[in-house]
């Protein structure tokens, strides 16, 4: 049962027809000599893939992409021009906002009547009501038509009551947007656990982050074809990657267009910050492990030929190379880079990721208390180095780099001159057995104080 295959799509595909004008439809349908006035859109093309029983499947891409095409196939709910599409098992699925609700019935009416539609008596279904009321949580607004709830309301509600039947294959669609944070968090939460439970999930969302942090594998769909098919990780940053290249294309030099702005910035020297940690800077240790950064970087690196990551290590606070770190140990990250084109107003950051690929640190240059922000000419190298301390689980993490100049008037936006996802690889060590088994990944640091309070 665990490697059973529940959805399994072979040469799947859907066309529409696209007319000019109105009339055109009319003029084909009754041509004697069956004239096209229309031309084929292929919201889906010759897609191929399998999905067994408990996996949780991301489905990335921009709108217009064939997501909600597909789901809707799966679901039944349009049938495919060409190919096949095979589903075992109970489905519940949130497409639309309010699908399915009775505008005109109560909240409770529609918990019902949606439990009918999926094959339970109201003698099973009152069962499970309270649960599916407690997980909703809109109060008074139960008992009152759901044509007077927010978004956000029918969001709740459909949620619970597709969680709450139990299905075989629970399909989302964005419906969980429009909810808010708290709400959120606890539909992550009731996901996973339906997972662990054997549930099939297909989660559709533009959130990459919530991809990586929920699914295991995604779909990366783009004009109706299936780009990529891979652990979640993978194809987000296959996604993020492709975004980056595609602004790219449409967007002219914007440091030009923000040139005034950008002269009005005060540009701070790279300031010492290093002088409890001063570590070589010659040209043998600078190229230290190179190879193995080399090596690394090929994976989905982004690079517009203004400058070049030549190296990048980790290091103690010796100046020694290290791949695997104590909990609590300092460390530093270096940069070594070199700048082929004059560049204006550079900025530096890096990202440290967990296993899955999650985001869990990011630093910027921007927000450093140095503030070190400066022009690069042609041919001049940087050494960056970066001291932190590294209190992380005992895991495997990453460093992704990025070199980088604003393309925004605000300085919001940057455009990566080059960008390593993968840069750094080490481990943490904790020594401390607590620190090892307890839950989350980051050690917040806080100013404790406790206090007796007499007489409360």
């Amino acid at each position: 049962m665990e490697n059973e295959v529940v959805i399994k799509a072979e040469h799947l595909s859907k066309v529409y027809k696209i007319y000019e004008k109105d009339i055109d439809r009319l003029k084909e349908t009754f041509h004697p000599f069956h004239k096209r006035y229309s031309r084929d859109f292929f919201a889906l093309q010759d897609l191929n893939f399998e999905i067994k029983r408990g996996e949780n499947v991301g489905l990335i891409g921009k709108n217009g992409a064939g997501k909600s095409t597909l789901l809707k196939i799966i679901t039944g709910v349009i049938t495919p021009t060409s190919g096949t599409i095979q589903v075992k098992g109970k489905i519940a699925s949130l497409l639309e906002l309010g699908a399915g609700f009775n505008p005109d019935m109560t909240g409770i009416e529609n918990v019902y009547m949606n439990g009918l539609i999926m094959g339970y008596s109201r003698e099973d279904m009152q069962g499970k009501v309270d649960d599916i009321v407690a997980f909703a949580d809109i109060g008074d607004f139960i008992n009152q038509p759901v044509k007077t709830y927010s978004s956000g309301m029918f969001a709740r509600l459909a949620f619970a009551v597709n969680a709450f039947v139990q299905p075989d294959i629970l399909i989302i669609d964005e419906a969980l947007s429009v909810g808010d944070a708290f709400f959120q968090s606890k539909c992550m939460d009731k996901m996973r656990s339906m997972i662990e439970g054997g549930v099939t999930v297909l989660f559709v969302s533009h959130d990459t982050f919530a991809v990586k942090n929920l699914c295991e594998r995604a779909f990366y769909l783009e004009s109706g074809k299936l780009i990529m098919d891979a652990p979640a990780k993978y194809v987000v940053e296959a996604y993020n990657t492709s975004i980056i290249q595609k602004r790219r294309e449409t967007t002219s030099d914007n440091l030009d267009r923000f040139s005034d702005l950008i002269d009005q910035v005060k540009l701070f020297q790279m300031n010492d910050d290093t002088k409890d940690f001063k570590i070589p800077i010659d040209e043998e240790s600078l190229l230290r492990g190179k190879e193995i950064f080399l090596k690394n970087a090929t994976y989905q690196r982004i690079q517009d030929g203004r400058a070049d990551l030549i190296n990048v290590q980790l290091m103690n606070l010796d100046g020694e190379l290290i791949s695997e770190v104590a909990f609590a140990q300092e460390v530093i990250l270096r940069m070594v880079v070199k700048f082929n084109q004059y560049v204006r107003c550079i900025g530096m950051g890096y990202h440290i990721r967990n296993a899955t690929g999650i985001d869990l640190i990011y630093s910027d240059s921007r927000f450093n208390k140095t503030k070190a922000i400066f022009d690069a000419k042609k041919d001049e190298v940087y050494v960056i180095d970066w001291k932190f301390k590294v209190e992380l689980r005992s895991e495997m993490y990453t460093i992704a780099c990025v070199i980088s100049s604003p393309i925004d008037d605000k300085f919001l936006d940057a455009d990566p001159h080059d960008y390593v996802p993968c840069a750094i690889q080490f481990k943490v060590v904790n020594p401390n057995a607590f620190l090892t088994l307890a839950g989350g990944y980051v050690h917040w640091h806080n100013d404790l104080k406790v206090q007796h309070v007499k007489n409360f």
